[in-house]
């Protein structure tokens, strides 16, 4: 099915001064007001609430109000914040209200393996992607909230390798894109190798990169276009002709033959391509 509702993947921008840790990746002063004015002009409705979840940050209060802060400067006022930090916050009734209720849904940044670990296989994350499905709402992260939206999600590895293998770690994330790879920071962390690994060793998947103060708004399940002042990479593997990477030992060097990479800037569109499968229950 094609889902109604929309995805803004964000691939985070860095602070240029001194900072506490993590606030890297919660720091929304350093993402362009471009990304963000798209992501309110997107909300449905009189009054559209928006639902800020700061679960991935190691300080969700700080990042939750950074993001009330500059969501109330252009223009909205109603926010709730779904501050769940374990599986059994994420069975409170007053967040699964909230994400019913909610026009947007923001995931901060922080640690993707955080969002992965505690909202996977939940009544919550179901509702998420139901409302995703059949509705108007639009889900945007930032960072690691951007990263955990596709499956396979990359939660770990050589930020300035990844040519090893085993240096890149992969797990299931919260599957609104499947299919899909998105890792953040892309240019100027140097992940590109770290993607290549992800997708030689499943090259079904499509590898999307997001440099800093960039972002994809992707449409009825697969139309991106992008959005801000940076890079996309995108990394297409299905005509891959030759790999070693099942063939080595953990530990040795991978190589890969026939890739394909787009580069895209704003306002560019890219289709993410989509193949019939035989649906196992």
């Amino acid at each position: 099915m094609v889902p109604k509702g929309k995805l803004l993947a964000i691939g985070g921008k860095e602070s240029k001064e001194k900072e506490q840790p993590d606030e890297q990746d919660r720091n929304i002063n350093f993402i362009s007001e471009q990304i963000l004015k798209r992501f309110v002009a997107e909300l449905k409705g009189n009054n559209p609430m928006i639902a800020i979840i700061p679960t991935a940050s190691n300080l969700p209060d700080v990042s939750a109000k950074d993001y009330t802060t500059i969501f109330n400067k252009l223009g909205v006022n109603n926010i709730k914040i779904v501050d769940i930090r374990n599986r059994v916050d994420a069975k409170k009734p007053e967040y699964m209200e909230a994400i019913k209720e909610a026009a947007g849904i923001m995931f901060t940044g922080g640690d993707q393996l955080k969002l992965t670990a505690i909202y996977g296989g939940t009544d919550i994350l179901n509702a998420m992607k139901e409302r995703y499905a059949f509705s108007d709402i639009i889900i945007a992260g930032t960072s690691a909230g951007a990263a955990a939206m596709s499956t396979p999600m990359i939660y770990e590895g050589e930020s300035e390798g990844g040519s090893i293998k085993g240096d890149v770690r992969i797990t299931t994330g919260m599957e609104f894109l499947k299919n899909v790879a998105i890792d953040t920071h892309f240019l100027t962390r140097g992940r590109i190798v770290r993607m290549t690994q992800a997708i030689a060793t499943n090259p079904e998947c499509i590898g999307i990169g997001l440099e800093e103060d960039t972002a994809i708004l992707v449409t009825e399940g697969g139309f991106v276009e992008v959005v801000g002042s940076g890079l996309v990479t995108v990394v297409d593997g299905t005509g891959i002709t030759d790999t070693n990477i099942y063939a080595i030992q953990t530990g040795e060097p991978f190589t890969v033959k026939g890739l394909r990479v787009h580069l895209l800037g704003d306002k560019d569109k890219y289709f993410i391509p989509s193949y019939a499968r035989l649906q196992m229950r």
